[in-house]
C-alpha cells in the first residue's frame, strides 16, 4: 500500500499526484508543489485476467514522509482509501 495515503503532504506532493497519473485516477490538486525527498516508487507489474498485463504504482518509502494517519480519507470522506 502506498504511505502516501498517511503522509501530511499527500494532497500537495508531486511523487503522488505522478502515482495519481499512472493509476488513471482523479488528482488531489491539479498544481502540487510539494517536491518530495528521495521517494521510492515499487512498480509490479501484474498478470490480469484474458491475458492482461496492470501495473501497481505504490510509494513505499520517502525522506519527506509526516505521518498523519487519515489524511487523505479526510480530503475524500466519500471514497474508498486507495489500496
Amino acid at each position: 500500500m502506498c504511505i502516501c495515503v498517511d503522509c501530511r503532504w499527500v494532497d500537495q506532493c508531486q511523487a503522488y499526484h505522478a502515482v495519481e497519473r499512472q493509476h488513471g485516477v482523479a488528482h488531489l490538486t491539479a498544481t502540487p508543489l510539494f517536491a518530495p525527498q528521495e521517494p521510492r516508487i515499487h512498480v509490479q507489474v501484474l498478470d490480469l485476467e484474458d491475458g492482461q498485463v496492470g501495473v501497481e504504482w505504490d510509494v513505499r518509502s520517502c525522506g519527506s514522509f509526516e505521518l498523519e494517519p487519515g489524511r487523505w480519507q479526510r480530503l475524500r470522506p466519500d471514497q474508498v482509501v486507495p489500496t
